[in-house]
């Protein structure tokens, strides 16, 4: 079974940071320079079919919680402080539910444990829609990808996963493919009754509709120990949109 690819930095205590949704290890460098130099050693993951990591046809959160399990074995971490997004912080949240052992401490970013309805298909669509193989360029790609989606953050953001295959051939680092047929896997919940009974903090953006105050009775159930802080002036790419106080508000709970 292969090994989820990751990014290293630093010396210490190991954090394990995990993207979020057609993200990649990449999008978290940053914030993980940061983390480094406050005295741990930052691991910054790609998820399975996402960023460096292997394609694979299969795709859950049952999966992606085992990976992350693999990763900690491969590179021999007794264990770790687990912060992951979105997408990565619903493996967060099921890998500290199983592994308790392995999770000094959860953190998690802008999603709640609870079922989401897939809401990502403007995005897919878009994403499927490029010609991709006569694209040249990430100004095509992008002039291209604004007839689906508006908003250019967040085209920037997906278009960071370009890369070129061969000599004037482009490819997506995500594998689009299984991402889109598995997109209902993305919204799915931990289990009814998981628990994870360590030291957990939800950081949620102001602007964000990801985390209602009607979702910290769910969050209490499954994380008792679990306190919620909101970030100003930033939506669901939190770390992104605020990087200042998502660092202060993260290593003062890290430390």
């Amino acid at each position: 079974m292969p090994v989820l690819h990751s990014n290293i930095l630093g010396e210490g205590q190991p954090i394990i940071i995990l993207h979020g949704f057609l993200g990649m290890s990449d999008n978290w460098k940053s914030m993980g320079s940061k983390y480094a130099e406050e005295g741990f050693q930052v691991h910054m993951l790609d998820l399975r079919n996402h960023g460096k990591s292997f394609h694979s046809t299969e795709f859950n959160y049952d999966l992606l919680a085992e990976d992350l399990k693999q990763y900690m074995d491969h590179h021999h971490l007794g264990d770790a402080i687990i912060l992951g997004h979105s997408m990565g912080g619903k493996t967060a949240m099921l890998f500290a539910c199983r592994y308790p052992q392995l999770t000094k401490k959860l953190l998690v970013a802008d999603i709640a444990p609870k079922f989401y309805p897939p809401h990502h298909q403007d995005i897919i669509n878009g994403l499927n829609a490029l010609d991709i193989k006569n694209i040249s360029s990430r100004n095509d790609a992008d002039e291209q990808l604004s007839k689906y989606i508006k908003n250019i953050g967040i085209r920037q953001f997906l278009l960071k996963n370009l890369y070129w295959e061969e000599k004037g051939v482009l490819g997506f680092r995500f594998n689009l493919k299984v991402l889109s047929e598995k997109m209902e896997e993305i919204g799915e919940n931990i289990g009814s009754t998981d628990t994870y009974k360590g030291p957990t903090l939800f950081l949620r953006g102001d602007r964000s509709e990801y985390i209602t105050p009607d979702d910290l009775s769910i969050i209490k159930r499954h994380f008792p120990l679990a306190t919620v802080e909101t970030i100003d002036k930033a939506g669901h790419w939190l770390h992104a949109e605020n990087p200042t106080q998502f660092f202060e508000k993260s290593i003062l709970f890290i430390k």
